[in-house]
């Protein structure tokens, strides 16, 4: 009878402790990021003016400097600022158990819920409004990314089953909206549609200049991912699947076949090297910007003079901008082809 009772209070004290260790569990990661999330439940990108790492210790004076930035409130879904933290903290909290990773992401979550506008754009950085940064962004995936976090809580995905219930149908409604933004910023030319553009106007929805060397374009590499994220749709719209085809149209349309983009020695340069075209029969690349109207490929300096080659900019912006890529390969060799059997 001893013997039994011994060993329920063993049993009992392995369960106490089981809980203690799940309610004291620590995940470093996850334990910063609760050090840097905003009152307004987003973050920013940056500490010390520099994109950082989550995965350091952070000193006591560290620490302190860090709660007098968070003072300043600055937030924001640019660089995958917030919409990572989310993400991240979802995972903790499963795997951990601790309530407070859950509820800085949950609180993440309305952050999301409270940028985003009545028309379903995302601003990049909210509640600040100053220059660019009240414009719907679509550069880098910005608006994507938070779009995809409030389409994951909404159909209970990718460890977001464990979200409060009562964020599912805000969120679900933003996705709504969100896409419905999608549709109505894809530009026309000539009553036709195109693709898209890195930024827009929040009120008039027409496409915007955000730096001074991003100009009103139709963007290529942001327009991949928008098309991506409509095709994985469930039950898309005819509406959806004509802006799906007609961006494909323009993608190939305006591919450019023959050229590739590649580094030559350039001694005395800041970097060694340049960037330059070159003839490759094999090759196919696309502009990040192309001209509305024209579909001219086109290059800017900060001075935000728009040439049309890239040997007329200068070495900065030549050597340090996404000036070609080939975002869409994948999409038009693979994606398109299967989303597009599926949805006949």
């Amino acid at each position: 009878m001893n013997s039994f009772k011994n060993m329920s209070k063993i049993i009992l004290g392995l369960v106490a402790f089981s809980f203690f260790v799940q309610a004291n569990a620590q995940d470093l990661q996850a334990d910063n990021m609760l050090l840097f999330q905003r009152s307004s439940g987003g973050w920013y990108k940056q500490f010390r003016n520099k994109a950082f790492d989550y995965n350091v210790e952070f000193s006591a004076s560290d620490k302190a400097e860090i709660a007098d930035e968070v003072k300043k409130g600055e937030a924001t879904i640019d660089n995958e600022a917030t919409t990572k933290e989310i993400k991240y903290l979802v995972k903790a909290y499963k795997k951990y158990n601790n309530p407070k990773y859950l509820a800085a992401a949950e609180d993440g979550i309305r952050y999301l819920l409270k940028a985003q506008y009545k028309n379903g754009g995302w601003p990049q950085y909210y509640p600040d409004r100053s220059f660019y940064r009240a414009e719907i962004t679509y550069n880098d995936n910005a608006m994507l990314n938070a779009l995809k976090v409030v389409q994951d809580v909404a159909l209970k995905q990718n460890d977001f089953d464990v979200v409060n219930p009562a964020l599912i149908e805000p969120c679900s409604k933003a996705v709504s909206k969100g896409i419905d933004c999608i549709l109505k910023t894809q530009i026309r030319v000539n009553d036709k549609l195109t693709a898209w553009c890195q930024q827009y106007d929040e009120t008039t929805l027409k496409p915007a200049k955000a730096r001074a060397f991003e100009l009103p374009s139709i963007s290529s590499a942001e327009s991949v991912g928008l098309i991506e994220f409509l095709m994985n749709q469930p039950k898309p719209s005819q509406e959806i699947k004509d802006a799906i085809n007609a961006a494909i149209e323009w993608l190939q349309t305006v591919k450019i076949v023959g050229y590739k983009i590649i580094d030559v020695p350039a001694p005395g340069t800041p970097k060694g090297k340049d960037r330059r075209l070159a003839a490759d029969n094999a090759s196919i690349m696309w502009a990040r910007y192309y001209e509305i109207g024209t579909n001219k490929p086109f290059f800017c300096d900060r001075d935000g003079i728009k040439k049309y080659s890239i040997k007329e900019i200068g070495y900065e912006r030549r050597n340090g901008y996404a000036w070609y890529g080939t975002w869409p390969t994948k999409l038009l060799e693979k994606k398109y082809p299967e989303w597009l059997k599926a949805n006949k």
